[in-house]
Formats: structure tokens, sequence, C-alpha cells
């Protein structure tokens, strides 16, 4: 595939990524993550409580809660629940991941993650990178460009 095509398509799942993080309750940073195989989105995610658990990211001083699911963990846990697999899977997350979420990544076998924001710590991206993972950002205000660039051809 072409790297204009394989940017597109990247554009395409990170505007997908960030609607999605749009069904998240968080106030203080709302993530949604994709995971697509063969140009298939085989599992989704975004952060937020556990199941059953009210919706109320963060307590009294604004601070996250501890148990608030990240959404790489929760497309993670998705597709383990599911008949797919993401071994070779690329993830396309709203923010890059964390550490804790990295070593997610790592173990079920995702081998490129895409991301729009950058997160505070690099220590993720890093890890990732050591495990071999690429690792692309993917600036959202050159979205517009891309598209005017494809349609020009």
């Amino acid at each position: 595939m072409s790297e204009n095509k394989q940017r597109l398509l990247d554009e395409r799942y990170m505007r997908m990524a960030t609607i999605w993080a749009e069904n998240s309750y968080c106030k203080r940073r709302k993530v949604g993550a994709l995971i697509v195989k063969d140009k298939m989105i085989i599992s989704d995610g975004y952060n937020g409580t556990p199941s059953g658990f009210e919706n109320i990211c963060e307590d009294e001083d604004n601070e996250t809660k501890p148990y608030v699911l990240h959404a790489e963990a929760n497309a993670i846990s998705k597709v383990a629940c599911s008949h797919n697999s993401s071994l070779g899977a690329t993830m396309y997350v709203t923010t890059s991941p964390c550490i804790e979420c990295a070593k997610l990544i790592i173990q079920a076998g995702i081998k490129r993650v895409v991301y729009n924001q950058k997160y505070r710590r690099t220590d993720g991206c890093a890890l990732l990178e050591r495990a071999g993972i690429e690792t692309t950002y993917i600036d959202i205000d050159n979205f517009d460009d891309i598209n005017k660039e494809e349609n020009e051809q």
C-alpha cells in the first residue's frame, strides 16, 4: 500500500476514534480507541468506569478516579472477549498510550499504534518502540490538507 493511501486510512480511522471518544463520561480528557485488522474494526473503547459503576470519572477534587479504565484497556478487553484476534492489528487512539496501556498493547500482539495527541509522559511510546511496535503521530490539523491532496490526484 502506498504511503499516501496508508495515511488516508490512518486519517479516517483516527477521525472515527475521535468521534468514539465523545462517548466517554470523563470531563478532564475524553479518549477513544479502535483496533483495526485487515481494514476491519475488530474492537473499540473509550475511557470510563467499569461496567455497572456510576458514570462519573472524576472525584470531588477533579482527579481521575483510580479505577477508571483507559480507552486502550477497554478496547483490548473487548477484543479478548470476542472471537477476534488482535495479533498484528493497528490501534488508533486519540492520545498516546501511558506505560500501563503500552504493556497491554504489547501483550495483545498489536503491531502498530497511531495517535493524534501527545500524552504528557512519553514512557508509553518509548516502551512500544522498544518492543518493535511502530508508533505514528498524526496531527489532526493536517487532515484537510491530506483530503485536498487526494482529491487533486
